[in-house]
């Protein structure tokens, strides 16, 4: 599947990840996020931008528990728990947050 962001295509696998990590920018997070029917918010963000640290650290994309750890060791305990996330990232929260930060599907998420 191609999105077309800016004028430039981009590509993405056939479950709506980039292909292509450094495609990633605030723009296509908010074309990914409009493709979900999600408009990103504050609290969207600050889960974005803590997910793409934690690539950066880790190299991996983090599951549910060890998303919500990493986020408890950077927000307050409203904003970094299950049902906190799931609210914002319905359904799958890890898999949703790491396609929206441009990040790989969690290898151990379904």
């Amino acid at each position: 599947m191609i999105i077309t962001v800016e004028q430039k295509p981009i590509e993405l696998d056939d479950e709506g990840y980039l292909v292509n990590l450094q495609d990633w920018s605030t723009v296509v997070a908010e074309k990914l996020a409009e493709l979900e029917s999600i408009t990103l918010t504050e609290p969207h963000w600050q889960i974005i931008n803590l997910l793409r640290q934690f690539y950066q650290q880790y190299e991996l994309s983090p599951a549910n528990r060890p998303l919500i750890k990493y986020l408890s060791q950077h927000l307050d305990k409203e904003q970094a728990n299950s049902l906190q996330l799931n609210l914002l990232f319905k359904g799958s929260p890890a898999k949703l947050a790491a396609k929206l930060a441009g990040l790989p599907k969690p290898t151990n998420c379904l």
